[in-house]
């Protein structure tokens, strides 16, 4: 995969080495994906002991703060193009702020006194703030930064598979490293869980965070920044309104991106697994990691299957066809979680017994229906955001901006109004069964967690897979459609780079599309 300049008129691609270090860059904001969204209401609800609705409704309120926020840090993003480049500065300062904010979350909150909760509540509200404005600086990059990594149809499928394994070493580590800690250090709803698991986080994202500067370093030029270079005009936050009118890709994608992101938050979110594998099934120990094990094995033909169609047919028929597959198996999930039945052996998960493997037919119709379904979702799930660079290039085609950096903010935007809603619906169905604290693997099973199981971990991603199929549908950018932008776009380009002003360059290459069917 050698590179090839855009600047000489040929095809924008990426060397092997930039396709696999860049995507970490999600790999090192998933990272925070895990210790913020997914143990944040509980820290507060457990140890900062703030309302169990506060701390999970406070994430989703904050949306309001970020939709000021993210427009303001998409424009700055577009409007940059210094000595390091257009996305490395975010990628450093919004890492860097992510760091601090949490390290004081989770260090020192706990340490002020409980007869001061006001403080508690001012401190854990602001520092959640901070850390949203550095999520968005660095998050923004992974959607933003694709556009000069390759322009290539066939690569930009491959950007999913690493971008995986990325998330992998990223949300993985974590994910396996927490019930670790939780064993062996503290549980859940203790300090020192918090204590040990934060500083670990710091360092897989900030490694992660360097090598994937390191994949975009060449590339963040610009000589590759859209069709004019460094002639585009200057960015206002006006183009927000400009592309929720007009591109109508962005729209059908920000609601696949919701519904794909909103499953996978919900379904997974620490509270849901503890009431599945601890208060229903009973041994949270015994089935946590080996359930997200079998999960991710599931994944891996799931991952080369969705970059094989996504090369051949487009993106927009890879996601439709696993989301597809996704839904189905959950309504066999689904079934299974309504045949459940507290102290029945037939009906219970039982994987591990005795130092030995116990299975009965229960447990394996789940692990396959379960492991296919999440297979397909898993590899699906991040799938709409190298779509989101097919978008910026729409957008350029269309009105000749480019804009990645507003492009990824507001797909960033429903990225997280999606995953702190998430929260905030987790709190309110526990809260309705009248408990008073987020459950943990070891809060017994209580009347009415099986309906509030059966509704997080099934119904609403069902839905939310329901909502991302219907938007698609309708979604325009097949990959034939993108060679022809792409062409367009690289010869406006050359005509720009030959003295021809944009506006000349937009009207003298509007009628390709019309040669190329001709």
């Amino acid at each position: 995969m050698s590179e090839q300049n855009t600047t000489t008129g040929t095809e924008n691609r990426a060397k092997l080495y930039q396709l696999i270090l860049f995507p970490l860059n999600n790999g090192a904001t998933n990272v925070y994906y895990v210790l913020v969204l997914s143990y944040i209401a509980t820290f507060g609800s457990n140890v900062l002991s703030l309302g169990v609705l506060f701390a999970s409704v406070m994430v989703t309120g904050m949306r309001l703060f970020d939709a000021i926020t993210d427009p303001i840090i998409g424009a700055l993003m577009d409007r940059t193009n210094g000595k390091f480049g257009k996305f490395r500065p975010f990628m450093v300062i919004g890492n860097a702020i992510m760091a601090l904010s949490i390290l004081t979350m989770y260090l020192l909150t706990p340490l002020i006194p409980e007869t001061m909760m006001a403080a508690r509540y001012a401190a854990f509200v602001g520092l959640y703030a901070i850390w949203v404005i550095g999520y968005t600086f660095q998050t923004s990059c992974t959607r933003a930064g694709q556009t000069v990594l390759t322009s290539d149809p066939q690569q930009r499928p491959l950007f999913t598979i690493f971008n995986t394994v990325g998330s992998i070493a990223g949300m993985g580590v974590i994910q396996f490293l927490a019930p670790i800690l939780r064993a062996n250090v503290a549980d859940y709803s203790s300090a020192a869980f918090y204590r040990a698991l934060a500083p670990i986080g710091i360092l897989v994202s900030v490694g992660l965070t360097i090598l994937a500067i390191i994949g975009i370093w060449e590339k963040d030029r610009a000589e590759y920044f859209g069709i004019s270079g460094e002639k585009q005009e200057k960015v206002k936050l006006a183009e927000y309104v400009e592309i929720l009118k007009h591109n109508d890709p962005m729209k059908r994608l920000m609601i696949a991106g919701a519904g794909c992101k909103l499953a996978l938050s919900v379904a997974t979110n620490t509270t849901v697994l503890c009431m599945l594998y601890g208060c229903m099934m009973g041994n949270y120990d015994g089935l946590y990691l080996p359930m997200m094990i079998l999960g991710y094995v599931f994944s891996v033909p799931f991952f080369l299957l969705t970059v094989r169609t996504s090369q051949k047919k487009g993106q927009k028929a890879s996601l439709l066809r696993f989301v597809s597959v996704a839904l189905i198996c959950y309504v066999g999930v689904f079934v299974l979680l309504l045949l459940w039945k507290s102290g029945d052996p037939a009906r219970n998960l039982t994987l591990l017994s005795g130092g030995g493997l116990s299975l009965n037919l229960y447990t394996v119709l789940f692990v396959l229906l379960f492991g296919v379904g999440y297979g397909a979702y898993y590899a699906t799930a991040d799938m709409p955001i190298p779509m989101v660079a097919d978008c910026s290039d729409y957008e350029t085609y269309r009105s000749g901006k480019y804009i990645p950096g507003i492009m990824g903010t507001l797909f960033s935007l429903v990225d997280k109004l999606v995953s702190s809603l998430s929260a905030t619906i987790v709190g309110i169905a526990v809260s309705m069964i009248g408990i008073t604290s987020l459950p943990t693997a070891e809060t017994p099973y209580a009347a009415g967690m099986k309906t509030v199981v059966i509704l997080l971990f099934c119904v609403i991603p069902m839905i939310a897979w329901i909502a991302t199929l219907i938007a698609m549908r309708g979604y325009s950018l097949t990959a034939e459609r993108m060679r022809t932008i792409q062409e367009v776009n690289r010869r406006r380009k050359e005509a720009i780079a030959g003295g021809m002003s944009l506006s000349q360059a937009m009207e003298e290459f509007r009628e390709i599309e019309k040669e190329e069917r001709d």
